[in-house]
């Protein structure tokens, strides 16, 4: 195919805001999330109060939210919050970010491969007597994402929009069946239960479920009317996400007793356990059987999502050249070509070589990939929350309330979450071997090199230098573009 002919454009108009809360929540994982984010923050957070630790979590993001809506009505972009930081700390912070953005959610995506594979070798051996190695598993999951984010960004929205109804619908019964046979315990808001335990490792562990909301921004220029519909599904993934999470942590808790949550979570914290045994108590075996099959949709879901995540800042990136522009070609039907590929070649890699050594993928593959996964969003959040303010008051923006105050409480929150995520990576990782809890030490080597990068590429390719800003923003008709560092 000649130079000329080849694509770089993605896919215009493809998505409403359904279609990118659905993205959004499947990345999000909330059957996933409650078995396991629940579960843990309960036994090693607040206890009882968890379900206002959610709460708590979905305020600060809102508050980060109404200057992002703010910022998305002058910016839209593929490279979702790395062009946000490009705007508000300049190209060098832009450029941090955008590595910090790539690691991040490339190594999610390594680490889905682990998880899919280690409950898909449980549950179907379980169920069928197949017992084939996680890998196989693990391996065949990302090919079947790579394939269908082939077929464009649409069609993944529908299968998750599918995944995620069905998930949701499970967490719903389980939900209503606590309320009808035991009833809702009020307590657990209660400034004695929100108290209790580790507040700050409740806060800290319930903001891991909404990682992947900033998603929302990767895809404004596949949205139908991004001005509107990126700040509206935005508000809406964080809404859903906090209510999803939180009621479904009150049905917990409330089900083992408020007093007696943190406990009950701590008997269950090995086997993590928790929810399949309240599942079995309160809906019966069967249902815990369709849960167990939902568990593996639902991680299929979140590493279809991440994929497509991961594939947009490569697109992104490339697209600027600051990586090989080849990374930015795209399929007819608008889906990144090449960088799909390198994106699912690189987790299948990784994954494959963690499975050569021998290991156990929960104890090592897991902790170390969505580990560090974590704390690169967290910081890329927190980061895209310092930009908005810094960018508003760069133009003298006079709306105070939604361009200084409400994002500005929500950086002062994200701020606190980094913090402890950084303090506590041993438990946002799951893991205490030295080797994982190094891998903080890889945003430090991000943040260098993105720095001496950004000043090779000032001194010795100046067109690049100008394209993190020149490709990555486009500003409404109404905003003047400014210059930037």
């Amino acid at each position: 195919m000649s130079e000329s002919h080849v694509n770089t454009a993605l896919r215009k108009n493809a998505l409403g805001v359904a279609g990118i809360v659905f993205l959004v929540l499947a990345a999000v994982a909330p059957l996933t999330g409650t078995i396991v984010v629940a579960g843990l923050a309960i036994a090693l957070g607040n206890g009882g109060g968890t379900p206002m630790s959610f709460l708590i979590v979905a305020v600060i993001l809102l508050l980060f939210a109404v200057g992002y809506a703010q910022m998305s009505k002058q910016l839209v972009n593929a490279g979702g919050f790395y062009a946000f930081v490009v705007k508000g700390l300049g190209r060098p912070g832009g450029l941090v970010a955008g590595l910090i953005a790539t690691l991040g959610y490339n190594f999610f995506v390594v680490g889905t491969i682990g998880t899919s594979g280690f409950f898909m070798q449980i549950v179907i051996a379980d169920l069928t007597g197949v017992n084939l190695h996680w890998a196989v598993w693990g391996l065949a999951s990302i090919v079947v994402s790579f394939l269908m984010g082939r077929r464009g960004i649409d069609f993944s929205s529908k299968i998750l929009g599918v995944a995620l109804v069905l998930e949701v619908l499970m967490l719903v019964v389980f939900n209503i069946s606590v309320l009808v046979q035991t009833g809702y315990d009020v307590a657990a808001f209660s400034p004695s239960a929100v108290f209790a335990g580790s507040l700050p490792i409740g806060l800290l562990l319930a903001a891991t479920g909404f990682l992947g909301f900033e998603a929302t921004a990767l895809f404004g220029e596949e949205a139908r009317d991004p001005q509107r519909t990126i700040p509206r599904a935005t508000y809406a993934a964080i809404i859903l996400i906090g209510v999803i999470l939180a009621w479904t942590t009150w049905s917990v808790v409330s089900a083992t007793g408020v007093a007696q949550a943190q406990d009950e979570a701590l008997a269950h914290l090995e086997g993590g356990d928790l929810i399949f045994a309240l599942a079995q108590q309160y809906l019966g075996g069967p249902a815990v059987i369709v849960m167990q099959l939902l568990l593996l949709v639902s991680l299929f879901a979140a590493m279809l999502a991440f994929h497509n995540a991961a594939t947009r800042y490569l697109f992104a990136l490339g697209r600027a050249r600051i990586l090989p522009s080849a990374l930015a070609r795209t399929r007819e039907n608008g889906a990144p070509q090449l960088a799909g590929v390198i994106q699912a070649g690189f987790a299948a890699v990784v994954a494959l070589l963690f499975a050569l050594a021998g290991v156990d993928p929960i104890s090592t593959l897991v902790p170390a990939m969505l580990g560090f996964g974590t704390l690169s969003l967290i910081v890329l959040q927190g980061l895209a929350a310092l930009s908005v303010v810094v960018a508003f008051r760069r133009q003298r923006d006079p709306r105070i309330m939604s361009t200084l105050v409400a994002p500005g409480i929500g950086f002062l929150g994200l701020l606190c979450i980094a913090v402890l995520a950084f303090a506590n990576f041993d438990i946002v990782a799951g893991s205490e071997a030295l080797a994982v809890n190094l891998l903080p030490l890889l945003l430090l080597v991000a943040l260098v090199g993105g720095l001496i990068y950004a000043a090779y590429l000032r001194a010795r390719r100046p067109d690049v230098y100008a394209s993190l800003s020149n490709d990555l923003e486009r500003f409404s008709v109404d905003t003047p573009e400014r210059s930037h560092r």
